[in-house]
């Protein structure tokens, strides 16, 4: 909370003290997500400094939203309260508010592949996917070497760890395009369909795990939300848009949902060194068949 506060009885006012600093609500975001430890809340926040998240989480457990709990080896597990959960609402609202009304242009200009990426993990859709562990690439040619390549390794439970370097596993699926056109999917302003038509996104490897790219390819909790906004977004919307739904929810962590389980870890990545696709073909590994592009 902020030291010199609105000083005013409104609740409006009280309330707003509490999660309008700034980055708050995008921590609450993180932990209404269901993570729980420093380092997964500061990936759904990569360019909050770790000491303004500490701060924010030991205000958001002053005011009773968050309740810290240490784990084995000293580590702290940070926990909503009946309090905190009860901003879940709040903090969707304000999602759908934002898919509504914020023009494409506005949302698309801060990009941030770590931070899709991470998404990606988090509401990922296993099902579908073959019984076994599948390695999924997503490359970004446009981005420099250090960003340009991130892979999502999804275990025969279901778990699913987030790599930035080369987990060493033969890939099953390459996804290639802009940033720009994989954020737009994400978040429901273009498709997969209309992408890869459009021939800014090519998808290479097993051809029944990308056929079935728009089922295990989990979206934006709002991407369903009607756009009332003027759009002037360059990408194309789906042909047949979604059927007309409420507004988007959260999941309470634990609670049974066909996307990523809660609590997933990235630190799962067990390659030694990293390996570019070109070192991948020195090493011998199968050559990864064409895939067509999911149907219309």
């Amino acid at each position: 909370m902020e030291k010199n506060g609105y000083g005013q009885f409104c609740p409006v006012s009280m309330a707003a003290e509490i999660v309008c600093t700034r980055w708050t609500a995008l921590v609450l975001r993180e932990l209404l997500c269901g993570s729980t430890r420093f380092n997964d809340i500061r990936r759904g926040v990569p360019k909050m400094s770790p000491t303004l998240l500490s701060k924010r989480l030991k205000d958001l457990e002053t005011a009773g939203i968050v309740t810290a709990v240490a784990r084995t080896g000293g580590a702290m597990d940070y926990r909503l309260t009946d309090m905190g959960e009860d901003l879940r609402p709040l903090i969707m609202s304000l999602g759908n508010w934002g898919q509504r009304w914020v023009e494409s242009r506005l949302s698309l200009r801060n990009l941030d592949p770590s931070l899709l990426m991470w998404d990606m993990r988090r509401w990922l859709n296993p099902q579908p996917l073959p019984p076994r562990r599948c390695t999924i690439q997503f490359q970004y040619p446009e981005l420099s070497e250090a960003n340009r390549n991130w892979w999502l390794v999804v275990e025969q439970a279901g778990d699913v760890d987030l790599c930035g370097f080369d987990p060493g596993f033969e890939i099953d699926l390459l996804v290639t395009g802009p940033l720009r056109s994989i954020t737009a999917v994400w978040m429901g302003v273009s498709s997969i369909t209309a992408e890869t038509a459009a021939r800014r996104v090519t998808i290479d490897g097993d051809p029944a795990i990308a056929s079935a790219i728009d089922v295990w390819l989990g979206l934006s909790p709002f991407a369903r939300q009607q756009r009332r906004v003027a759009c002037h977004s360059p990408f194309v919307r789906p042909q047949h848009p979604p059927a007309p739904c409420g507004p988007a929810t959260l999941p309470s962590p634990g609670s049974a949902r066909p996307a990523a389980a809660p609590g997933r870890r990235s630190s799962g990545c067990p390659s030694a060194r990293p390996h570019s696709p070109a070192e991948a073909a020195r090493a011998g590994r199968p050559q990864r068949k064409s895939a067509p592009a999911p149907p219309h």
